[in-house]
């Protein structure tokens, strides 16, 4: 599958977790980021998807170790949290 084909599927999947909470914050980060991203990105995002949402947002706030296979630039520009929507 081309790297556009992929993204596409990428960004339904992370705008449609489940929760409100995981798709601000999942869905947020894709928008924010997948710009930038190289084929392997893309695979390593996809294969994050895979992973449950509760972990996923654990690694982002710090909460949990993240594995050592997501160590990275990806695991670094989740922990920023500054792609998140904060309506006031």
């Amino acid at each position: 599958m081309d790297l556009e084909t992929r993204l596409k599927r990428l960004r339904f999947r992370s705008h449609h977790r489940g929760t409100r909470e995981a798709d601000l914050l999942i869905g947020g980060f894709f928008d924010a980021h997948h710009t930038g991203w190289s084929e392997e990105e893309a695979l390593l995002f996809e294969a994050m998807l895979e992973e449950q949402d509760v972990d996923i947002m654990a690694w982002a706030m710090g909460t949990l170790p993240v594995p050592a296979h997501y160590l990275g630039t990806l695991i670094t520009d989740l922990k920023q949290l500054n792609y998140v929507p904060i309506s006031k």
